[in-house]
């Protein structure tokens, strides 16, 4: 009888346990698992240090500390490579467009600065109303559009042809040289970073938008460029 209530009481267990997730909140259910898995990780390195196993405790430790939103200093290789900013994204501006490309996922978004769309997101405008500014917005705007139309419509360029009343060659002119709070702006990063925080980043950015993999030129460069900008400063003031 012992044995059956037993049984019993861990099925009703299971069936409330199993309820519970069903019903848990999507967000705190992964905050959940994140700290459940940093703490188990650290765990199981500790055990892997106390028995000198360096090669597998420490990146046990690191990665479970990552998992908790923690950062470890003056780790280097892969303890360095394991930490990411969650939430990150990098903005760049145009006259008459702003562009944002979130480092986690990937995606872009942005909304317009001037005209009659103005404060209006990208995304809440159809295609056909985004190529139509291409012939109003400056170089750098334009370029900002072509970028975000090539990821949410492929084929864009070929209606684009077929309008012929565009207006391209009106364009306004490209912005000035770009400044160190837009290079940083560009990376991610807020002012003062390192050298290596800049390098991190750019090599991050790189990954999603060299124009080899699919991604846009214009904003390849404009990675380059901040990066390039931000450790000429550095190197000047050392």
């Amino acid at each position: 009888m012992s044995a059956f209530l037993l049984g019993l009481m861990a099925l009703v267990l299971v069936l409330f346990g199993l309820n519970a997730f069903a019903n848990a909140d999507p967000k705190k259910l992964v905050a959940f698992v994140r700290r459940a898995g940093g703490v188990l990780l650290i765990g199981v390195g500790a055990v892997f240090l106390f028995h000198r196993q360096w090669v597998w405790g420490v990146p046990a430790v690191v990665y479970g500390l990552s998992l908790l939103g923690l950062r470890v200093p003056y780790t280097s290789g892969f303890g360095a490579r394991m930490h990411r900013s969650p939430g990150q994204s990098s903005t760049v501006r145009g006259e008459w467009v702003e562009m944002a490309l979130d480092h986690d996922n990937g995606t872009m978004s942005g909304r317009v600065l001037k005209g009659e769309h103005a404060g209006r997101g990208l995304n809440e405008l159809g295609v056909e109303d985004l190529i139509g500014l291409l012939g109003a917005v400056d170089a750098d705007s334009a370029a900002l559009l072509e970028a975000y139309l090539d990821r949410r419509a492929p084929g864009w360029r070929e209606d684009a042809e077929a309008d012929a009343g565009r207006g391209q060659g009106e364009r306004g002119p490209v912005q000035g040289p770009m400044s160190q709070e837009e290079a940083y702006e560009v990376l991610g990063l807020a002012p003062g970073a390192s050298d290596a925080d800049i390098r991190r980043a750019h090599r991050a950015l790189m990954k999603r938008l060299h124009p080899d993999r699919g991604g846009s030129t214009y904003l390849a460069a404009k990675i380059n460029e901040a990066k390039d900008l931000l450790l000429k400063t550095h190197r000047k003031r050392s």
